[in-house]
């Protein structure tokens, strides 16, 4: 048991490359889309877009049988082992020699089915060229086709398609390989569909066409991600957390990844940061990765501070401790550099929480 007197001692962080029509294209010839209809289009095709990936890859992967309540990747404790088929599989050694994590494959439903099916020379062989010869890094081909094994199923002249769009936004190659690297997906989406989205951080964050390349580049994952989710994130950073337009700018900038997190864990950290001890915007603005950082790490570390008479945010005073030295760094590093106490003083603090 821990006593207070120790304890008084020691005070010293797609699939959307769609070949059917949607609603969104019948009335766009028919010349019925308005401001507001627009907006409704947007995520009617959010909605169909998901609802597709799931039927199309069924349609491929699954029998006709099968249940169609199931989810599409349900992280389940996988039925299928490659193990029994390697050493008779030249398609799987290589994919082994490439690096891609089949265990992983394993738990997709209809995946090893599909990669069964692949012959390397036929289906996989001219996908990985194309990959490697738009920058994808060699080491990085067995993470890309372990995130995004359907990639063999995309025509490739799409995939070029896709390519040259961006270098029509002049965008640089290694720029595009970045994008693509980043974003296995990417290549299965649609031009029409990522020219809308670029349209739609570019006029909701009043972005150049330097900042639009500079945020894709950054996290290419934000572009693709759920437009419903990014657009309820927007609403509750600006209006919620009070950041004004040009501060929403500055820290999707900085920190794209945070449109990313659950909102609910966004506000919280925000609110325990801002509220609870006591930082302006502009610091978190200054350092942004606070609101990347777990919970527990933050809490400790302020909690720790504080017992030491030591939490002092403001670079305008005196014993300043600066927000990205709270986050950063081992435990040990933190009690000795930051707190100028030692290890075992910050374990002694912890037991009591």
């Amino acid at each position: 048991m821990f006593s207070v007197i120790k304890l008084l001692r020691c005070r010293t962080s797609i699939y959307a490359a769609t070949r059917k029509n949607f609603a969104y294209d019948a009335a766009e010839k028919t010349s019925l889309i308005t401001s507001q209809s627009i907006q409704q289009y947007e995520d009617d095709l959010e909605k169909q877009f998901k609802q597709m990936l799931r039927d199309d890859v069924r349609s491929v992967l699954e029998p006709a049988s099968a249940d169609r309540s199931v989810e599409f990747y349900p992280h389940t404790k996988p039925s299928f082992n490659f193990a029994a088929y390697v050493n008779k599989s030249d398609t799987l050694q290589k994919m082994v020699q490439l690096g891609v994590d089949l265990h992983k494959l394993e738990k997709r439903k209809g995946i090893p089915q599909f990669i069964l099916q692949l012959d390397f020379e036929r289906d996989m062989k001219e996908h990985l060229k194309f990959l490697a010869e738009i920058g994808v890094a060699p080491d990085q081909l067995g993470e890309f086709v372990t995130k995004n094994p359907l990639i063999f199923k995309e025509d490739l002249g799409n995939m070029e398609v896709r390519i040259n769009y961006l270098e029509s936004k002049r965008f640089q190659p290694e720029q595009v390989a970045r994008i693509v690297s980043k974003n296995p997906f990417w290549l299965m989406i649609s031009t029409r569909r990522i020219d809308r989205r670029l349209g739609f951080f570019q006029k909701t964050f009043e972005l150049m066409g330097d900042e639009v390349r500079l945020l894709t580049t950054k996290q290419p994952r934000v572009i693709t991600y759920s437009l419903e989710h990014i657009r309820k994130s927007t609403f509750s950073i600006k209006e919620e957390m009070g950041f004004d337009q040009n501060e929403l700018k500055e820290l999707l900038l900085s920190k794209p990844k945070l449109w990313m997190i659950n909102q609910d864990k966004l506000s919280y950290r925000f609110d325990y940061v801002h509220r609870k001890m006591q930082v302006s915007h502009a610091e978190i603005l200054k350092t942004p990765e606070i609101l990347e950082s777990r919970d527990h790490r933050v809490k400790q570390r302020h909690g720790f501070l504080k017992f030491l008479g030591k939490a002092q945010y403001d670079p305008k005073k005196d014993l300043y401790i600066s927000l990205k030295s709270l986050v950063e760094g081992t435990d040990i590093e933190f009690a000795i550099n930051i707190a100028k106490s030692n290890m075992e003083c910050y374990s002694n603090y912890l037991k009591t929480l």
